[in-house]
């Protein structure tokens, strides 16, 4: 399928690795011009030549961190009009939410929350006025199942999800889409550290504490990357443009509900 938006520009948060790395993969793929954003140079640097040499777009790596001003600032000098935001950056640590004082909730609300709130309100009047936009927010698969060591993330990221419930309504007209994609387990170096910090709270091995969490998932494994950064081109696309305000989850049938 032609998802319709070769040449089009794209800005992508945490994309030196993970999720955000397969993101600009698969828009990559699909001719968009990526603009990716990391806070490691060596990383980022890497990053951007291992998606050139796949798909022979125009990759521009910024060495910032996308959650703070000058960051934003950065990505969006280097892009300065995009067409597609995805806003993905690292999850605050695990824990028990005794430990955690007001900085620790100030840095996670500000990382997985407002730092992306900003974004949109720096890119969503361009989309509007060039009638096409696609901003898609990484979050997690906690939003609809909370993951009790995952408190500052639960709380963060449920009300990036809040506040996109609204916007998504006011700029839809506009043939501008806002969406939620809620990874579940996928193999990436934040899930293992998570899975690190659990076998700990258990005291079980890693090996332990990775088995049972693969035992939880419908499809009996892991997701990888490649996956979701598909799904997120998909929700970028032409056709995608009936979607909005949606919080999709992609967790590989761990999540027991109907709804």
């Amino acid at each position: 399928m032609d998802l319709g938006i070769a040449g089009r520009k794209a800005i992508i948060g945490g994309a030196s690795a993970g999720l955000g790395k397969a993101c600009a993969m698969s828009l990559a793929r699909e001719g968009v011009d990526v603009t990716i954003v990391a806070r490691t140079v060596a990383n980022i640097e890497a990053a951007a030549e291992e998606i050139r040499a796949a798909t022979g777009v125009r990759v521009t790596p910024v060495a910032m961190d996308i959650t703070t001003d000058e960051g934003r600032a950065a990505a969006l000098k280097a892009c300065p009009e995009p067409d597609i935001i995805v806003n993905n950056s690292g999850g605050p640590p695990a824990g028990n939410f005794r430990d955690w004082n007001r900085d620790a909730w100030i840095a996670a609300l500000n990382g997985n929350m407002l730092a992306a709130v900003f974004m949109i309100k720096d890119t969503v009047d361009g989309m509007i006025a060039r009638k096409f936009g696609r901003i898609v927010n990484i979050t997690s698969s906690a939003v609809k199942a909370p993951i009790s060591i995952l408190g500052l993330s639960n709380g963060a990221r449920s009300g990036l999800t809040g506040f996109v419930a609204g916007v998504a309504r006011e700029v839809a007209k506009h043939n501008v889409t806002v969406n939620n994609l809620l990874p579940g387990d996928f193999d990436t170096e934040r899930h293992q550290s998570n899975t690190r910090a659990m076998a700990k709270i258990q005291s079980r091995t890693y090996e332990e504490m990775r088995a049972i969490r693969t035992a939880q998932v419908a499809a009996g494994r892991f997701g990888a990357p490649s996956e979701l950064g598909e799904y997120c081109a998909y929700l970028c696309s032409v056709q995608a443009g009936f979607i909005t305000g949606q919080n999709l989850l992609i967790d590989g049938g761990k999540y027991p509900g109907t709804f």
